[in-house]
């Protein structure tokens, strides 16, 4: 092993350039000291919807309360059916049970890695065989890449059913000219340090172009308050975005904008520097769309052993995710699409993700891909002399 460390995601560096930036926005929220619902926050939702186009955006606690939040605002329960894609974080399926509602788990498409809508079509006549209503769909827009929108709002008109944008990873992506973010009837999004855009601890967002619903999505967050703090007119939760994460975002949304051109530039030169290696699936942009690239993420049979390879180069890398939801145990009750979810079986097998951020510079990239090469080539050695 030689060279520095190599940092999977590099917060460090990305806050020296923000540098004394950080510290006075953070020095003006002490100063008020409205820790609360300050005026930071508003001021970052009204530059969120402006960002992406949306005409609100409300701000929460955290990136699975603001998926939770659109369940209580819609009225999901008892009988309903929520289509998820097997092949995601827990948390997209997590916020489902709770309401009585049923999760019904869809595959997903290895061009994109996000929901198949044929899935979806068979997962809809499943619900309805079982007696569940088809009420939701939550698309995720996997590792950056948006999903297929506008096939599955096709789906949700047709079927009457919700589709919600699960953006955690996918914000800053674009869509066909339309920035994610106003995509679905909901778009959610979460602030995850390691998020694209993420703050210094958790925080999320809820976006709609629903005046009302908005107010609504801003009670539910608040305990369910009315007029008064006091005046608890619906059941809620308590989950505001801290004002000291809102005032954090800021300086970093500024930025953001860089960022991903950044990323942009890192995944091109993956994608030069890693074509033509045998046995190895590099991600594919669908034509139209721009991933956020919150990963950049490889398909490889052997997956372990060339992970193991790069360790050995003092190269990091990271499975997202190893186990489809459905075989999970918390969630094998619950039902899946006639014939089960081949592509994600396969998926979290060989899926294997390289250093991905903004501050990654050619020599360290070099590292990587020299790493790639090395390992992909000594597997190939081994299977020659096996």
């Amino acid at each position: 092993m030689s060279g520095s460390p190599i940092a999977f995601i590099d917060l460090a560096a990305q806050q020296r350039r923000l540098g004394e930036r950080l510290s006075q926005a953070i020095g003006r929220v002490l100063s008020h000291g409205t820790y609360i619902l300050g005026p930071e926050v508003a001021e970052l939702e009204q530059r969120l919807a402006a960002f992406c186009g949306a005409a609100h955006c409300v701000t929460c606690a955290n990136g699975t309360d603001a998926l939770q939040l659109v369940m209580m605002a819609e009225g999901v329960g008892p009988g309903d059916a929520v289509f998820v894609p097997a092949f995601t974080f827990v948390a997209t399926a997590e916020v489902v049970p709770p309401t009585g509602a049923t999760p019904l788990f869809v595959d997903v498409r290895e061009a994109d890695f996000n929901l198949d809508p044929a899935s979806l079509e068979a997962g809809v006549a499943e619900a309805r065989r079982l007696g569940l209503r088809p009420r939701m769909v939550i698309a995720v827009d996997l590792f950056g890449h948006p999903a297929d929108h506008d096939a599955l709002s096709a789906i949700c008109v047709r079927e009457g059913m919700t589709l919600v944008d699960d953006a955690a990873q996918g914000f800053g992506g674009t869509y066909r000219g339309r920035h994610v973010g106003c995509l679905g009837d909901y778009t959610t999004t979460s602030f995850f340090p390691a998020k694209p855009l993420g703050c210094y601890g958790d925080g999320g967002a809820v976006f709609t172009d629903d005046a009302a619903t908005a107010e609504l999505l801003r009670s539910l967050r608040f305990h369910g308050k009315g007029g008064d703090k006091y005046d608890n007119v619906r059941i809620g939760l308590n989950s505001r975005l801290d004002t000291l994460q809102a005032a954090i975002l800021l300086e970093k949304l500024a930025i953001f904008e860089d960022e991903l051109a950044d990323r942009q530039a890192v995944a091109a030169r993956y994608a030069e520097a890693l074509k033509g290696l045998n046995a190895v699936t590099l991600p594919r942009v669908a034509e139209g769309c721009v991933s956020a690239w919150a990963q950049y993420t490889l398909l490889v049979p052997d997956r372990d052993a060339l992970a193991a390879a790069c360790k050995d180069k003092g190269v990091p890398t990271a499975v997202y995710y190893p186990i489809p939801l459905n075989r999970q145990t918390g969630y094998a009750m619950h039902p899946t699409v006639p014939g089960g979810v081949p592509v994600s079986d396969r998926l979290a097998a060989q899926v294997l993700s390289l250093p991905m951020h903004p501050y990654l510079d050619v020599a360290t990239q070099d590292r990587i891909v020299a790493a790639v090469r090395s390992g992909i080539g000594a597997m190939a050695s081994s299977v020659a002399g096996a």
